[in-house]
């Protein structure tokens, strides 16, 4: 099983996953909070209509978790301020 890297930690993935799914399987629901209320967000859609899954890819801001395949050593940061 590969591993991607998830705010320093590693997280095995199926290959096909992407990384919300990831996230998802590990039990990871929310990884980002809104601006306003800072209300959890995580998987909402799962087709890239909304921006609920925000994270950083490999340094690259504003990318969504629900469209990115996983791939193995890929660094993840995710955003608790909702600053992603």
């Amino acid at each position: 099983m590969s591993e991607i890297i998830i705010d320093g930690e590693p997280l095995p993935f199926i290959e096909g996953q992407t990384v919300a799914a990831a996230l998802m399987a590990a039990g990871r629901v929310a990884w980002r909070t809104t601006r306003v209320g800072h209300r959890p967000r995580g998987l909402f859609c799962g087709i890239g209509v909304c921006f609920d899954c925000l994270v950083v890819i490999d340094g690259v801001g504003g990318q969504r978790a629900c469209l990115v395949p996983a791939r193995a050593g890929m660094t993840v940061t995710t955003e608790e301020d909702g600053d992603v």
